[in-house]
């Protein structure tokens, strides 16, 4: 008997490394369909000349800790923004 994933689980994994490595370019927004957030984070990341890559960095982060039930939750069915 295999154990079910919640939909959107598959994204998790995928947006927590993104959110590492290239999370200044926004990258794990757009896989979560957050085109704004995904511009935003450029924005963000042009205008503090990189130091807002860091905001990528803490939501990755933030995205591999939690259970995936949390995770479908906050970032998929309530589209949370920020952390």
């Amino acid at each position: 008997m295999t154990e079910q994933r919640p939909e959107g689980a598959d994204k998790k994994i995928l947006a927590g490394i993104l959110g590492i490595l290239l999370g200044g370019l926004g990258i794990h927004r757009f896989v979560l369909g957050d085109t704004t957030g995904g511009i935003l984070r450029i924005v963000i990341t042009v205008v503090t000349c990189g130091l807002g890559s860091i905001i990528g960095l803490i939501e990755g982060i933030l995205y591999l800790i939690k259970t995936d039930e949390e995770f479908v939750q906050t970032y998929i069915i309530e589209k949370k923004a920020w952390f």
